[in-house]
């Protein structure tokens, strides 16, 4: 459906969202000066914070914005998921999110969708107007649907992701011109087809935003050396926004997003190391390097971001818990979780939620038994070669985090109070004045 059929009748709604990963609402909502367009959108619309999801990362994370159900459902906890009776891990992708996708829905409506660099899409989609997927993706040659896409962004030099690498460099320069090439190529193809305006759902997203905050966010929050460039790149990307904005036709709602929130980052918890210095993990060798390396007198073990799994006799290959003493187990776990304090003296978890309590859906199989919501500066990590101290300092100073994600929307009808992650979908099918049927979704409409 293009705009040769709107304009013979067609006066369906539609909607562009453009997504700024990892940017925190007060961030925006506290500095004007940088974000005059963003500040003149939730002026003239609806804006505030929301909260993210459990656990709060982009693997899960978009995954859940994009279906409106919750990992349970999807079938995507993280950035590394483990399978079903294994200790195999696998990173997950397009192909494993098992909830239905915004852009079918739409498709399934004989609409348009073009969408632009979202996580977890990869390999793209052939049955949407248009995809090049997003994070963790091959190179632009095998991540562009169809041949017109991925021939413009091949020529245009388009980039899928920044090269974080240059982050771990003490110099930022490198890599904060890295992020202002990769965010320009982001824009100029969101301009392009934003200006194509032959679809019905516009959905692109911007990475770039994560990974700036990954390694300046400290120095914004706490005034460090890299904050003038912090905010100078935030100006360019407000400035595109509005720019994308003014091109929108009037027949077009625009909404803007995150997937979480973001904090500075004080400490990395290796929760592998403290799980085995407390003596709740063991390996089977003395040169372990990856999970299936546990003994069978393991009790748990843990993924990134703070997933927590009992070594249950009957659901891992080596388990040493016998299924009757599961509860005692994992209540234990739990309780020493929540009393484990950092080197500041301060709680790392904000929280430690039970699988029931979190997941639920055909999916929750793999679901862990305990997640950690940390509290902010801890940043909670879960590797397997057994060489770091439970708390360290790495490369990057921000952290995801689970409360200050952004929503704002182009409508002053829209309700943001109380709003979460899971209310993104079921908003903009309503916006698009698309039918669904509101028990299949987590969250409920805003609008």
């Amino acid at each position: 459906m293009g705009l040769f059929d709107r304009l013979k009748g067609d006066d369906a709604p539609r909607v562009a969202f453009f997504g700024i990963d990892g940017v925190p609402f007060s961030l925006i909502d506290e500095h004007p000066d940088v974000f005059p367009n963003l500040t003149e959108m939730a002026s003239d619309g609806s804006a505030g914070p929301i909260d993210s999801i459990v656990p709060p990362e982009s693997s899960a994370c978009w995954p859940a914005l994009t279906t409106g159900v919750n990992p349970g459902q999807t079938g995507v906890y993280g950035f590394q998921d483990r399978e079903v009776g294994s200790y195999d891990t696998y990173v997950p992708m397009g192909r494993d999110v098992q909830a239905t996708r915004l852009w079918d829905r739409v498709t399934d409506d004989g609409r348009n969708a073009t969408v632009l660099n979202v996580p977890v899409t990869f390999p793209p989609q052939r049955n949407v107007q248009r995809m090049v997927s997003g994070f963790l993706s091959p190179g632009v040659d095998k991540a562009a649907y169809p041949d017109e896409l991925r021939d413009n962004l091949q020529d245009s030099d388009y980039r899928i992701d920044v090269n974080a690498k240059l982050g771990h460099d003490d110099d930022k320069s490198d890599f904060v011109e890295d992020a202002h090439k990769t965010l320009e190529k982001r824009y100029e193809t969101f301009k392009h087809y934003v200006e194509q305006d032959d679809w019905d759902l516009f959905f692109g997203v911007f990475m770039t935003t994560d990974r700036v905050n990954h390694f300046l966010f400290k120095d914004y929050e706490r005034d460090g050396e890299n904050q003038d460039a912090f905010f100078e790149f935030y100006k360019q990307v407000d400035a595109y926004l509005g720019d994308l904005r003014d091109r929108l036709p009037d027949d077009v709602t625009m909404v803007v997003a995150s997937d979480h929130g973001f904090t500075s980052l004080d400490y990395e918890v290796h929760f592998n190391e403290w799980l085995q210095e407390e003596g709740w993990l063991d390996y089977a060798t003395d040169d372990h390097s990856e999970l299936g390396d546990i003994s069978e007198d393991t009790k748990a073990y843990s993924l990134i971001p703070g997933r927590f799994y009992i070594n249950l006799e009957g659901r891992e290959p080596n388990g040493g818990v016998p299924e009757d003493e599961y509860e005692s187990v994992r209540a234990d776990l739990k309780e020493k979780l929540e009393a484990l304090e950092g080197p500041d003296g301060k709680p790392v978890a904000d929280r430690v939620v039970t699988k029931e309590d979190a997941y639920r859906g055909d999916h929750d199989d793999i679901a862990p038994d305990l997640t950690v919501v940390p509290n902010h500066g801890f940043d909670l990590k879960a590797g397997f070669k057994g060489s770091e101290d439970v708390f360290g300092v790495g490369p990057r100073n921000g952290m995801h985090s689970f409360d200050n994600a952004t929503l704002m929307v182009d409508d002053p009808d829209v309700r943001i109070d109380d709003a979460d992650l899971y209310d993104i979908a079921p908003t903009i099918l309503d916006l698009l004045d698309h039918d669904f049927d509101r028990a299949k979704f987590d969250g409920s409409s805003l609008a």
